[in-house]
């Protein structure tokens, strides 16, 4: 398809009559906007909120684990006497 051909079909479709739009079309949409606004504000809020609890949950576990410390040995060294 050339050029002109595509500019043609386009002002065809453009001279046709255009379909009637809801008069309440503007407020439906400023209203799903908002909906899907606030849910994605609670969404993130609650990804921090979660984020929040697994560190604090962490912290206390390495608090009380220690991981950076060696383990304790399984034997114990052989006694050389008095």
């Amino acid at each position: 398809m050339r050029h002109g051909d595509k500019e043609a079909a386009v002002r065809r479709l453009l001279d046709t009559p255009h379909p009637p739009v809801p008069g309440d079309l503007a407020a439906r949409a400023a209203a799903r906007g908002g909906r899907a606004l606030r849910r994605e504000r609670a969404l993130r809020r609650t990804g921090g909120v979660l984020a929040g609890i697994a560190a604090l949950a962490f912290t206390v576990w390495a608090a009380d684990a220690r991981p950076w410390e060696p383990p304790p040995a399984a034997t114990t060294p052989p006694f050389a006497g008095p």
